[in-house]
């Protein structure tokens, strides 16, 4: 393993591409290689024992058999059910999860009302009970499980009709009430166009990819494993279908 090894970039399907937007634009000189599971997703229906196998599969494949110097785990899902359990299988790599931004909004709106949109997964794991614990004292937050919104994304209709019908239903009634609304899952970022029709310009919508990016250039920095370039891009999807790598980079180049 050295410098001009892949970042590999790992998510149930092509909602990570939230984050490896971000990882490309602050590392630009890296070698990315994402892979995407849409064979299994949505992540976020499973089980959590379903979840951590087909995490460390991922894991296993990437770090094991593509010797990547780090993997970025940019699935909210597959982080909570087995990010721990990663770290200690694979000690000496760099394995970073992505978190929820929820201290972000906690901080720019004291006092004020937090919406945390995620899975079931996610919503039930001890990761974001402890997040809450910590960073939500001063603040009224809401946990928001919207179904659906994973489908869309992976079949290219993050921006379409059924998108906005969508969040009308998941969030039309908290239109007014919301100071801030966190994302915590990594497909919906493309739908934050629809979001914010729904609940207006003054929401703050944060989501953790820019985060997860500057804390892998922090930790490959640290271990003198930034490359000097030029970088790369590889995207493998585990369906199978050329249309999955088609729309990882259509969405790579979306705003």
């Amino acid at each position: 393993m050295d410098k001009t090894s892949y970042i590999a970039v790992f998510d149930s399907g092509v909602g990570g591409v939230s984050v490896l937007r971000e990882l490309m634009a602050l590392m630009p000189n890296e070698n990315f290689y994402y892979f995407g599971d849409s064979a299994n997703a949505p992540y976020g229906l499973k089980t959590t024992n379903q979840v951590w196998s087909l995490t460390v599969s991922a894991a296993r494949k990437l770090l094991d058999g593509l010797d990547a110097k780090a993997l970025v785990v940019a699935c909210n899902t597959a982080t909570a059910a087995a990010v721990q359990d990663l770290r200690s299988i694979w000690p000496e790599k760099i394995i970073i999860g992505i978190e929820p931004a929820l201290k972000l909004a906690c901080d720019r709106h004291p006092g004020g009302t937090i919406g945390i949109m995620a899975t079931e997964v996610t919503l039930r794991e001890k990761k974001l009970a402890a997040l809450l614990a910590r960073y939500s004292r001063d603040c009224t937050v809401m946990r928001l499980h919207s179904p659906g919104i994973v489908e869309l994304v992976e079949a290219g209709k993050a921006d379409s009709p059924e998108a906005l019908e969508l969040m009308e239903e998941e969030l039309g009634h908290l239109r007014g009430k919301l100071d801030a609304l966190v994302l915590g899952c990594t497909h919906y970022p493309f739908m934050r166009k629809a979001m914010e029709t729904v609940l207006g310009d003054s929401v703050d919508i944060l989501d953790g990819g820019p985060g997860t990016a500057r804390e892998t250039k922090r930790r490959l920095e640290q271990a003198g494993l930034l490359n000097d370039g030029p970088g790369s891009l590889t995207v493998e999807n585990s369906s199978g279908q050329h249309e999955k790598v088609e729309l990882t980079l259509r969405l790579l180049n979306t705003e």
